[in-house]
């Protein structure tokens, strides 16, 4: 294989993959290839990314969780600056990890990736003072087609990493990620 190594089923489930970059480190700094399709191709993972996005926050923010309903999106996440706990949540319908997480510590230190495959819920809580959050995605984004579930849900139980300072009270969510439907509401659905 070429510049990376991957880990595939994360958690006992299909399709999760960490991804780390061979990083290749002088006096000068360090290069790295964030993405080759020739790699991802010959490490089992042939995905068409179609749009880049990025976005910033500050510690204690909690982003998710996340999912498109009819137009499902493939993600290859990773962070350029700072640290956040990254989840995604197994919602494809019969599979044997339906409801089941994984979460894994993603840094501008230690440039991993993770690849959340379609029927996922995503989300991730910052652990840093500021991180900026990079992810390619398989299908454009379409503003009414986004579901999700809470953050907290206890039949989930996913165990989430607390930043220094802040309570589960105090994480700084937006009011729509508040109000999200529990596992169990999203399964009636």
């Amino acid at each position: 294989m070429g510049q990376i190594k991957v880990t595939h089923d994360c958690g006992g489930i299909k399709g999760v993959c960490v991804i780390e970059p061979a990083v290749h480190s002088d006096a000068r700094g360090y290069f790295m290839e964030t993405y080759n399709a020739n790699d991802m191709k010959e490490a089992g993972i042939d995905l068409v990314f179609v749009q880049d996005n990025q976005s910033a926050s500050v510690k204690g923010v909690l982003r998710g969780m996340h999912y498109q309903i009819n137009f499902p999106q493939d993600k290859l996440v990773r962070v350029i600056s700072g640290e956040v706990f990254d989840v995604c949540v197994d919602l494809r319908e019969g599979s044997e990890t339906y409801g089941k997480w994984y979460g894994e510590r993603l840094s501008a230190e230690n440039k991993k990736q993770l690849l959340v495959p379609k029927g996922f819920a995503h989300g991730f809580i910052v652990l840093s003072d500021y991180a900026e959050f990079c992810y390619k995605v398989t299908d454009f984004y379409h503003p009414n087609d986004e579901g999700g579930i809470i953050f907290n849900d206890p039949d989930i139980g996913i165990d989430w990493p607390l930043p220094e300072g802040f309570g589960i009270d105090d994480l700084i969510l937006a009011d729509k990620d508040r109000r999200l439907p529990s596992f169990k509401e999203h399964r009636k659905a």
